[in-house]
Order: C-alpha cells, then structure tokens, then sequence
C-alpha cells in the first residue's frame, strides 16, 4: 500500500514548517520547525548530521502522537524506498528493506513471490523501519521471527552499524530501539521461508476466518486476504473515506501481569466472565486490553471531547473522528480509558505508539 500520507519531496518543500498533522495517520500535530525529507540511507545520514536541533526522525507517521505544539526542531521524513535479495539459498531468501518502504507494499511483494513469514502482518500501516522498534505483531507474528538484523545510523558514534536480532532486544511490542533517539533505523533483513504456505496458523480468530484448525497452514494469498478483511472489519487499514482509520491502530498495549496481579483481575472482574488471557514468559500471563476497555463502560463509538471517539469498530483505536481534533483532546480521552480501567480492575494500560511533545 502506498503510503496515504506522504507529501511532495521537492527542494521547495524542505524547509517549509508546517503542520505535522499533514504526515501522521491521526492527521494531529501541529507545527515543525523545519522538514527535511530524506530518499535514501546515505541521505538520511547527511540531515542528520548537517542539524544541530532537536530532531525527530517521521516515516508513515501511523505509531506516533504528536502534541498540538508540534515539534520546534527538525523533523527528517525518511522517504527511502527499495528491498533487494542479499542471501538465498534452496528453503530461504534474505531481503534487506530500505527504512521507508510502505510495509505493506513489501507484505504484497513477499507473498506475491512465494516467501513465507510476513503474510499475517498485512494491511499495517507506516514504515519498514518502524517494525524493529516496535517488534510489530498481529495475528500471531511478530517481526522478530524473521529479522535477522537491522542497519542503524549511531548518532552518539556517528556511524552505520548492522545490529544482528540477537542484540536488538525484542520483546513484546519493544527492542533496544524504542524510546531512544540514539539509533536511526536505515534498512532491515529479514529472512524469509520459500514455500506457498503460511506459517502455522496460531491465532484463533484467524483460523476461524480461515476455516482451519490452529497449526495449520494455507496458502500465503489466503492468509493476506484474510488478515486484511479482519483488520478493515476493525478499522485497522488505511481509508481515507472512513474516519475510523484515522488512529494509530491500537492505542493502548495488552497488560503483561504477573501471577498475583492477574488472580487478582479474576477476582474483581468475577461477575464479568473470565478475562481473554495467554501465558507468557516466566509465569506472567498477557490479558486483553480491549476486554478491560470495554468492560469497564468504554464501548465501540464511545465519545470523547470535542471530535475525539473510540473507533466504532475496535474498541482499541481512538479515533479523530472529526478530522479536526486536538491532540489534548485525544489524550484526555486516553487518560479517562486508562484510569477507569486501573480503578475498576487493578490493572494500568500503556499507551502503544510513542508520543512526541506530550504526555499520558
């Protein structure tokens, strides 16, 4: 998928300040010192180092809040797009990504050429290079099952490096990448299975759609098809017609509680059913924000102040409904969701996409 929000990048519209709303999928924020749009790696580099300012480093703008302040120094679009094969061998093939390629247009392409490991993660917006920072997941992926390694400009060493997965640190919805401004993300490998077949289907909702039993596998076309009807049937793919698309996919995190926390969700939430919950490491057990969300009185289309909404389709994405709200209304929104949640049942959401001059 073309990237929706992306915007001229000729000389003239380099130094122009301007709206920031104009790159992010929320359409919030308000105005950049400067814009620096950058096409490639090596001149991803060069704004980087040629500014002194405070930098923000923006691609498909589809993970961030941006405050109605904007940000006063310089903002660098990474606008870098490509991906070439750099190993391959009779079961496998290596890619490496530019930073800016659309992630979906590089879902389309891998399933197009019978490469196995990204299927599930279609119809996601923003940026190639967005996806080790966040470790992106859906349906039952995550981006660090196939990531071999991540090229990264070292600001602090002013220099490129390649970071094997083993060093990034993934976790669930994080790596070493996440909340620093150190390492700019240029390009990303990721190695990839040949075969027609998704991986094991592990998601149940999927399998469902699919008509499948967990575990198996179906053809790479059928997987894109799917996911992608899921995720519009949620509000989760990019329309400029729907205004429900107009969020940053899911606000807030699924809670990673440890055993005494969730006993003790059970019990506070024992009139309600049993709260959606999967094991996770070292006896921690991941429960369903959305659950809590909608259990504690914030339903699909919930409003908000002044444009604001809950997505009438997923009760995880806040929506700027309007197309005019500020980012102070989003966040009050925001901050009611998570504090009815957290005296209701004990249990403290965090918000997914990172904010930019503004705070929960």
């Amino acid at each position: 998928m073309s990237d929706a929000y992306a915007q001229p990048t000729t000389e003239a519209d380099r130094a122009i300040p301007g709206p920031l709303a104009s790159y992010t999928t929320l359409r919030m924020g308000g105005p950049a010192g400067r814009i620096v749009a950058a096409g490639s790696a090596d001149e991803i580099v060069r704004a980087i180092r040629a500014t002194d300012d405070p930098l923000l480093i923006l691609a498909g703008g589809s993970n961030v809040v941006i405050g109605d302040a904007g940000f006063p120094g310089t903002v660098v679009l990474v606008r870098s797009r490509g991906l070439r094969i750099v190993a391959e061998d009779a079961d496998s093939v290596t890619v490496r990504v530019e930073a800016g390629e659309p992630w979906d247009d590089l879902v389309a392409a891998t399933v197009a050429n019978g490469w196995a490991g990204l299927e599930c993660l279609s119809g996601i917006p923003g940026s190639t290079g967005a996806t080790p920072i966040q470790n992106v997941g859906a349906y039952g992926q995550e981006v660090s099952e196939t990531i071999t390694g991540v090229e990264v400009y070292d600001r602090a060493e002013d220099s490129r490096q390649f970071i094997p997965a083993a060093d990034c640190e993934f976790a669930y919805r994080g790596s070493i990448f996440k909340y620093r401004d150190r390492m700019v993300v240029l390009s990303v490998d990721f190695r990839l299975a040949r075969s027609p077949l998704s991986g094991p289907v592990r998601y149940a909702e999927l399998a469902r759609a699919l008509g499948v039993e967990v575990g198996e596998r179906v053809s790479l076309a059928d997987a894109r098809a799917t996911v992608l009807r899921l995720r519009a049937g949620k509000g989760m793919v990019l329309d400029a017609t729907d205004p429900d698309t107009r969020s940053v996919g899911s606000f807030f995190t699924n809670p990673v509680l440890d055993r005494a926390t969730y006993e003790l969700l059970r019990e506070r939430a024992a009139e309600l059913g049993e709260p959606p919950a999967w094991p996770g490491h070292d006896d921690t057990v991941k429960v369903s924000a959305a659950w809590l969300i909608d259990k504690a009185g914030f339903t699909k289309g919930h409003p908000g102040p002044d444009g604001v909404a809950i997505s009438g389709k997923h009760t995880l994405a806040l929506t700027n409904r309007s197309g005019t709200a500020s980012t102070a209304d989003l966040l009050t929104l925001a901050a009611d969701i998570r504090d009815t949640v957290q005296t209701r049942f004990g249990v403290t959401l965090h918000p997914e996409p990172v904010l930019i001059n503004c705070i929960l």
